[in-house]
């Protein structure tokens, strides 16, 4: 029987060459496409696939890695190989706590992953090396200690005063430091400056 897949991709033209080439491989079968996990529950529930290959966007956080654990229990325990192009030690701890079993660089051959389909469907754990490699050489954090720990505080919702306060710093001071921030991970706000710390493992 043909190994059924289920592609997920949020870049169209990545995600119909993907299918294209898995469907031409004599034992693979492309049951369905998504662009991203809103509703992909329903997908392979009824899809019923083997093998979901998941693109994860380049700003996924650990934290939005969590919701790939609900994709084993609605496609009955279907194998998830997750694609990135930016792996982080954060990121790959995040995946195989949510159960991924395969690892795989955007940027790596085609062959390496209709390999990975089979092996993962056959019940195997399968990582690209390139993806470890990534994943043990994050990228540096530009941000001093004090920057950190300014930016850990907003990530948890704490009100800029309170911030200050807690750190013994002036409230212009952590403005300053909110700014420094930004620059320095070339952000646009608080929110996107937080997804990237978290994405690089730095937070």
């Amino acid at each position: 029987m043909a190994i059924r897949v289920v592609v997920v991709e949020g870049m169209g033209l990545l995600r119909g060459a993907l299918s294209a080439a898995l469907s031409r491989q004599p034992d693979i079968e492309v049951v369905a496409e998504a662009s991203d996990v809103a509703g992909l529950a329903e997908v392979v529930g009824r899809a019923c696939p083997d093998v979901v290959v998941l693109g994860l966007p380049p700003e996924t956080s650990p934290q939005g890695v969590a919701e790939i654990a609900d994709l084993g229990r609605a496609a009955s325990g279907a194998a998830v190989l997750a694609l990135s192009t930016r792996w982080n030690p954060a990121l790959l701890r995040a995946a195989v706590a949510a159960g991924v079993r395969g690892f795989l660089g955007k940027d790596g051959p085609i062959d390496e992953l209709v390999q990975m389909v089979r092996s993962s469907a056959a019940g195997e754990r399968v990582i690209d090396p390139r993806a470890v490699v990534a994943a043990l050489r994050p990228a540096a954090c530009p941000l001093t200690r004090r920057e950190l720990e300014v930016l850990r505080m907003v990530a948890e919702g704490m009100p800029l005063k309170e911030t200050a306060e807690r750190l013994f710093l002036a409230h212009g001071t952590v403005r300053n430091h909110l700014s420094a921030i930004l620059h320095k991970t070339g952000t646009r706000n608080r929110v996107e400056a937080i997804r990237r710390a978290q994405r690089d493992g730095w937070l």
